[in-house]
């Protein structure tokens, strides 16, 4: 399946303060400061999405790995499962979302959400739905799973269905949220948003507050695997505006946590619309909203496929290491294509000079399937930076006053 959302535990800060939702205390895992955090700073993964294999039993329009029910060859082993753990939990403490594919799918998935959770980490899943009974809430909640994640990508069963084009998918997401919640388990939904739904948006947000969801993160499309199939129903630079300010209005009305993902330049609309109430942005008066990130990848986001090869997100096939060759902590600082998400200043077009850059940056994987240069613009992004923020930048670069 498509990289099926972050199910990462997050409470809520001041107002909404969870910040972009990746754990349970978002002080200790977030997304780290957004000043300029380059010099010096040690980078440390917060977040890796690891795709435990790719066999699935939904087949997804807009699949990232295009993943049918498999087998795949070649895939991680237990062992090497367990050592990759090992080597994250050596240097840092993020937390890992079990994901595929369809995690469950592994027989060893159990085993190696206890390891993670002996070693500290933040264990959590997102699984598709069918397997989620009483008896496995249960090894979920006995393994350490801390939150699960499910997609609802329709407000009634026809059009999640045929996005999913599995029949009866969401009676199975209905039936999963129950069990988790007679088990206690907190959980939240995850919905990719294209034209095929767009105006069902406020109908999901509904569905996901009456359900009892902690938090609901919409998707903006990123075409890739079997979504590249799907460029045309992307919603375009425009409508996208509109859409992520209708997210921020909706921040304060909302008993759950509410933010896009893979929309980066939601965070410059955030501070916009702040500023135009004449709120300064602080992690006193707005929690760890004011200290997440638009774009993680390479900074503060990683992930890993069925196979080792390491990447800056699911989104961007670009292969950036493999563990089966090094350990994660050697291509976490040594990646070439990490220290490029790291150089702001270096990414091309508007997205290396925008006054907004720091708590942005644009997204990487979507500038590539539209250019095949993951360092160009963020390509559905309308937002114009001033002459005076380019100049500095080019000052900067010269060595000049910045």
């Amino acid at each position: 399946m498509q990289e099926k959302g972050h199910p990462t535990g997050h409470p809520k800060g001041h107002p909404h303060g969870g910040g972009h939702g990746h754990h349970g205390a978002e002080g200790k895992h977030g997304a780290g400061p957004v000043e300029d955090i380059s010099g010096g700073r040690k980078w440390l993964p917060k977040l890796i999405a690891w795709e435990l294999t790719r066999s699935c039993n939904l087949d997804c329009i807009h699949c990232r790995a295009a993943a049918r029910f498999g087998p795949y060859p070649n895939e991680l082993t237990t062992e090497e499962c367990l050592k990759f753990l090992d080597n994250v939990a050596s240097f840092s403490k993020p937390i890992i979302i079990m994901t595929g594919g369809e995690p469950m799918l592994r027989d060893d998935i159990w085993e190696l959400a206890k390891h993670g959770t002996k070693l500290g980490l933040r264990m959590v899943m997102a699984p598709c739905g069918f397997l989620v009974t009483e008896e496995t809430v249960q090894k979920m909640k006995e393994s350490g799973i801390q939150r699960v994640s499910f997609s609802i990508d329709g407000a009634t069963a026809e059009t999640h269905d045929n996005f999913r084009r599995v029949n009866g998918a969401f009676d199975s997401v209905m039936k999963a949220i129950e069990n988790v919640k007679k088990a206690g388990m907190p959980f939240q939904i995850n919905t990719t948003i294209t034209n095929h739904n767009l105006k069902e948006l406020p109908q999901i947000l509904d569905l996901a507050i009456k359900l009892g969801a902690v938090a609901h993160h919409p998707f903006l499309l990123v075409p890739t695997g079997r979504g590249a199939q799907l460029k045309d129903q992307a919603i375009d630079p425009a409508e996208y505006e509109k859409t992520l300010t209708w997210f921020y209005e909706q921040r304060e009305k909302v008993p759950l946590q509410f933010k896009p993902t893979c929309a980066p330049h939601y965070y410059r609309i955030f501070r916009q619309k702040e500023r135009e109430k004449g709120i300064t942005v602080t992690p006193e008066t707005h929690g760890l909203d004011a200290m997440s990130k638009g774009c993680m990848g390479g900074q503060s986001f990683a992930f890993v496929s069925n196979t080792g090869k390491v990447q800056i997100c699911g989104f961007l096939d670009v292969e950036c290491g493999d563990i089966r060759k090094e350990p994660f902590s050697v291509i976490w600082d040594t990646s070439k294509v990490f220290q490029e998400m790291r150089a702001w200043d270096e990414y091309n077009g508007r997205c290396g000079y925008c006054e907004f850059r720091k708590v942005c940056g644009g997204c990487r994987a979507r500038a590539f399937a539209y250019t095949k240069n993951y360092m160009d613009e963020e390509p559905f992004c309308t937002y114009q930076p001033g002459e005076a923020a380019k100049k500095a930048r080019d000052e900067k670069k010269k060595g000049g006053p910045a």
